[in-house]
């Protein structure tokens, strides 16, 4: 089944606008080493510190252990602090073109959520309890207090956004301002399940599969998979071929691309 041309279109645009809204950072980031148990999950499977900060020049690296996980992130810019988090199956760097103008009026903090990008990949847990929503926002809370910052706006994206929902439930005290892009509540959505929807979505119904029957059918796809289903139909330059390369290899880790089968 094909979408129609309206559907195309919709999806295009808005998928357009969340890209060309991308990432970044400058200063005083607190830089915290990773150390013990969780230390062994980042240690000789991510880049160092900083090797996204091509996308960010003039902004500081942080990777904060949070007691559950070490995640991975950029800080930068003046004024309130702003929380930005990615969506699936992006990373920080999804925010890339939109952080620098954002940091000449916020202090921009922008993470990889726990299992993508170079954050840590814990185990699964009981019924997958460590890819829960919860247990995902309870880092960004960490982060955001290690970095000084009690309270702070959010906004986010995707998969993100549904771990920001779940934290301004968990956490309002901390969550000042919100917003959701490309989000409809994970209930509301599955409670509606139509075709198209299942067509448009195929991967939500893909990803919750057993492991390791997603994991397998997709190791080393990273290109064909990114190319063909998350960004088909973007505007030419919306995504850039650095970022692309970013979010391919960041997909292409059989640890992240596990972690990203228990977030779903």
């Amino acid at each position: 089944m094909h979408h129609d041309s309206a559907a195309d279109a919709e999806r295009t645009e808005r998928r357009s606008f969340f890209e060309q809204t991308a990432a970044l950072i400058l200063a005083t980031a607190t830089t915290i080493p990773a150390s013990g148990s969780l230390a062994a999950s980042v240690k000789d499977t991510e880049p160092p510190i900083g090797s996204t900060l091509r996308f960010f020049p003039g902004f500081e690296a942080f990777r904060i252990d949070t007691g559950e996980a070490i995640i991975n992130g950029v800080k930068g810019g003046k004024g309130p602090p702003l929380l930005l988090l990615h969506g699936s199956p992006q990373s920080h760097v999804e925010w890339h073109k939109i952080a620098p103008i954002l940091a000449e009026n916020f202090t921009v903090v922008a993470t990889d959520l726990r299992g993508y990008g170079d954050s840590s990949k814990p185990e699964n847990g009981e019924n997958h309890e460590a890819y829960s929503k919860r247990a995902m926002a309870r880092d960004q809370i960490e982060v955001m207090r290690q970095l000084g910052f009690e309270k702070f706006k959010l906004a986010a994206h995707d998969r993100g956004a549904r771990v920001a929902h779940r934290m301004a439930l968990d956490h309002p005290d901390h969550v000042t301002k919100l917003v959701l892009l490309d989000f409809v509540p994970t209930y509301t959505s599955y409670k509606n399940v139509t075709r198209e929807f299942a067509t448009m979505y195929f991967h939500w119904f893909f990803f919750i599969q057993p492991e390791p029957i997603p994991e397998t059918l997709l190791a080393g796809q990273g290109e064909f998979y990114l190319k063909t289903q998350t960004f088909k139909g973007l505007a030419p330059g919306v995504i850039t071929d650095d970022a692309f390369s970013e979010y391919r290899r960041c997909f292409d880790n059989p640890r992240t691309l596990h972690a990203i089968m228990e977030d779903y």
